[in-house]
């Protein structure tokens, strides 16, 4: 269907239409990037990677967010040109083919909906789905305003709205890919509370040097030096 979008997108004039098909042509690159992580994040530790691959589904989420930002500077800039000398858009053949790319994104967006919750590259390729879909909907808007009025500023004012939209989205995403690969705590965890629940076990004096961090969504490290009192059989302390 992208290429349906591009054809369309060129014989109508919209650049509404060429926006979604660029954003559904970074779908494509998306799924196959969260594929191909998920396939190379399932291969075993090694003794030169000893956490395993899980990171590459981060960097592919990283990827997705930047990619999606690549795409809102494209966008931006033509229709910064439009605006200043907006063409005359078909407005009928437009509107055609961006409810039926409505119907393609939202199909994709229920497939990817269940799992999106809990892993940041599944999310990264939920996020351009629905992002998509909202570029259909403002392709829709912006075609049965020019079929009323012929007002043809309307094809570029949505697609910088289309622009804003996925810049609001796609900024939790890189956030937190950022937030992973920086090892800070992960989100909902108290270290001063962690602290505390290992100082209560029997035999322990004191913690210092904890770490806690992610390796990717959902999977927790922690690294911590505990001082145990003399006598304490530390493989039971451990425990």
């Amino acid at each position: 269907y992208f290429l349906a979008e591009l054809v369309a997108g060129f014989l109508t004039n919209s650049l509404a239409l060429l926006s979604d098909a660029g954003h559904m042509l970074s779908d494509i690159a998306a799924m196959a990037l969260s594929l191909f992580a998920f396939r190379i994040a399932k291969r075993p530790a090694t003794v030169i990677s000893t956490y395993g691959y899980h990171r590459a589904e981060i960097l592919a989420a990283l990827f997705n967010g930047l990619t999606l930002w690549l795409i809102v500077g494209i966008i931006f800039t033509a229709a910064y040109n439009r605006l200043l000398q907006p063409p005359q858009v078909e407005s009928l053949g437009m509107l055609i083919v961006a409810a039926l790319g409505l119907v393609v994104n939202v199909t994709a967006g229920a497939i990817l909906y269940g799992a999106h919750h809990h892993n940041l590259n599944l999310r990264g390729a939920f996020l351009h789905v629905i992002s998509d879909a909202v570029g259909s909907v403002g392709a829709i808007v912006a075609a049965l305003v020019m079929l009323a009025t012929e007002w043809y500023l309307a094809d570029p004012l949505i697609s910088i709205l289309i622009g804003f939209l996925i810049l609001y989205s796609s900024w939790s995403l890189v956030r937190e890919s950022v937030s992973i690969l920086m090892q800070t705590v992960p989100k909902g965890i108290r270290l001063e509370d962690v602290q505390k629940t290992i100082e209560d076990v029997q035999g322990v004096m004191k913690v210092h040097d904890l770490h806690v961090w992610a390796v990717t969504s959902g999977i927790f490290t922690l690294s911590a030096h505990a001082v145990v009192h003399n006598g304490e059989d530390f493989h039971e302390v451990l425990n």
